[in-house]
């Protein structure tokens, strides 16, 4: 799993990295071609596309050693695999993608590339940042994007309120994917107003694919209360953290009364007291699994101000010192 980061919102995300993509393209054993900004690896984005992160692809043509972890983006990615057989997964769904199959992930979701190693293909991005790290936050596409105002809404609607993670591309999104691909391998096309005209493109033939589609949409994926459920869901990967109940909030797109008002429908305790249990669970597992951990070890490293108290915040919940359940833990397992 790659370590969470905090977005600028204070959003608490995975990170990808893309460090194994580079290293295969470093060992020439895939064809790599991106245009990028930020972190992704690629040659530079001006600002006259400013908010496409990253567009390109990769091209394997044999079996590979090495995939992309589960992990999120800055933005709504679309992938499009050309050729070949792709494990993917998003969430809890995991597949095989199959040649002209198209994916959309949106910012919130965990996904990844490889189980655990690509496959043989070629496989086509495309990263949009549209300002949201949240279910229920309103998007903001970049300035560029001239769809009409509703045509816009309606493709947001689409996205934001079903979550089908894999779609088939019609024949005029595959040809777009070619037009991108003679873009990425001619330097003297690569012009800002081009990439502009490929992706408004395929925008337009993504709404179109719903259309086909007949999409049902489901109005509770973009609920405020599923933010915050996300965000504690993911607050057990990080409960060290020297948590408020308002960078709670703030990290969960939500404000403070609304997120706590949520975090006791969902779990019938206060944020803090979730954080608390949140750091029982990690200080039990560490108990159990490092037994070379002292105590105060164990303390610091879930996030508790001092040893003493976390023994008292142990024993209150647990009937026990944390000294005494790792010995009863580990002699249940010997035995």
């Amino acid at each position: 799993m790659i370590s969470p980061f905090k977005g600028e919102d204070g959003s608490l995300f995975h990170a990808d990295t893309c460090v194994p993509l580079v290293d295969a393209h470093q060992r020439s054993v895939i064809e790599f071609k991106a245009l990028a900004r930020h972190t992704y690896p690629g040659e530079r984005l001006t600002k006259d596309t400013e908010g496409l992160n990253t567009i390109g692809y990769w091209d394997a043509n044999f079996e590979q050693d090495w995939g992309l972890d589960w992990h999120r983006n800055e933005g709504v990615e679309f992938h499009f695999l050309e050729s070949g057989v792709m494990p993917y997964a998003v969430e809890s769904c995991e597949t095989e993608l199959y040649a002209g199959d198209f994916t959309i992930t949106r910012p919130w979701q965990q996904h990844k590339v490889g189980n655990p190693h690509v496959g043989i293909g070629k496989f086509f991005w495309v990263i949009l940042d549209v300002d949201v790290r949240r279910p229920h936050q309103k998007w903001e596409w970049p300035e560029w994007v001239v769809l009409s105002n509703d045509d816009l809404e309606k493709l947001t609607l689409s996205i934001r309120q079903n979550e089908q993670p894999v779609w088939k591309a019609t024949q005029e999104m595959k040809d777009c994917f070619k037009k991108i691909n003679s873009l990425l391998n001619n330097k003297s096309q690569k012009t800002a107003s081009k990439l502009r005209i490929y992706i408004n493109e395929l925008l337009v033939l993504i709404l179109e694919m719903f259309d086909k589609g007949k999409l049902t949409l489901n109005e509770s994926l973009t609920d405020s209360l599923r933010s915050a459920k996300l965000f504690l869901e993911e607050l057990g990967n990080d409960p060290s953290h020297r948590w408020t109940i308002e960078e709670m909030a703030h990290s969960s797109g939500l404000g403070t009364t609304r997120f706590t008002h949520h975090c006791k429908q969902l779990t019938n305790l206060t944020p803090m007291q979730v954080l608390t249990q949140k750091r029982l669970e990690m200080a039990c597992k560490m108990l159990r699994e490092q037994p070379d951990l002292s105590a105060a070890d164990v303390a610091y490293n879930c996030g508790f101000s001092t040893s003493q108290y976390f023994t008292t915040v142990f024993k209150k919940h647990l009937k026990s010192t944390p000294q005494k359940y790792r010995l009863k833990e580990t002699s249940e397992v010997d035995a």
